[in-house]
């Protein structure tokens, strides 16, 4: 009988995200906590000759299906450090925005990992995969750990955070536009400051490149949503809701939103 594996990959909020400085290595120390919400993609793999990717889902032309895919990276970081020579066929069922902030193409990876992990029985542990992850994407080591976490460094340093007081409901406003991270990153370099709060360091760069991020969030704000903010390096926002019932309510007023649970 064919071997299926099938691993979800939540996409992730930030409640808060500072920005502490550029580093020597051209990255940025940060502290953020990061939730996994119940919007997921989706991923399957079986064995195959071959490494190979597919992408499929109303979202999948976004998607590239080469080296670039933070997927295929992940497969072959793992396979090089179990020592392996096996291939998989991996598909994904796209259903994160992507470009959006929401950690979609680093949910993919950790679930890859996890998934690959178990279909070739390579039987790394956790601390081995993390370790992997950090040299795949900055965000990948919080989706590997899974969970709500607080992370540090470049986002290498993961730590649980079981006790964080902000599960419930969230209301996901993702935009029609894409924004970079190196280009969200290399604003608040130009213009922006560390803050003291529970804020997200890179909101007011990128609103003011991009005023829909603004408007997104006021409007949020209309509907009675609170926490609201930025995710990530944008430009979807998001904005707390105090029940299931209220953050339909919310979506509802805004075509396009996606009420979610969190953490997964």
């Amino acid at each position: 009988m064919e071997r299926v594996v099938r691993r979800e990959a939540h996409a992730k909020i930030n409640v808060y995200l500072k920005v502490l400085g550029r580093r020597a290595d051209g990255y940025h120390d940060i502290e953020t906590l990061i939730l996994p919400v119940s919007l997921a993609d989706t991923l399957t793999v079986r064995f195959d000759a071959e490494l190979r990717l597919t992408v499929k889902g109303e979202r999948a032309d976004a998607v590239p299906v080469d080296d670039t895919n933070l997927v295929m990276r992940a497969a072959r970081a793992l396979a090089g450090r179990a020592g392996i020579d096996l291939g998989a066929d991996i598909e994904v069922e796209k259903r994160i925005p992507v470009g959006a902030g929401l950690g979609g193409g680093s949910a993919d990876a950790a679930a890859a990992l996890h998934a690959l992990n178990e279909l070739w029985a390579c039987e790394l542990d956790r601390t081995v995969l993390l370790d992997l992850a950090a040299g795949i994407g900055s965000d990948v080591p919080a989706l590997v750990h899974g969970g709500a976490v607080k992370v540090r460094g470049r986002g290498e340093i993961v730590e649980p955070a079981p006790d964080v007081g902000v599960a419930g409901w969230f209301v996901l406003v993702p935009l029609s536009f894409q924004v970079s991270v190196a280009d969200a990153y290399r604003w608040w370099d130009e213009e922006g400051r560390a803050s003291d709060g529970l804020a997200n360091d890179l909101e007011g760069p990128v609103a003011r490149h991009f005023p829909a991020v603004s408007d997104a969030l006021r409007r949020l704000e209309e509907l009675g949503a609170d926490r609201v903010r930025m995710s990530g390096s944008g430009p979807t926002v998001v904005g707390g809701a105090r029940s299931e019932q209220h953050a339909n309510e919310i979506a509802a007023g805004i075509p396009g939103s996606i009420p979610v649970s969190a953490p997964a």
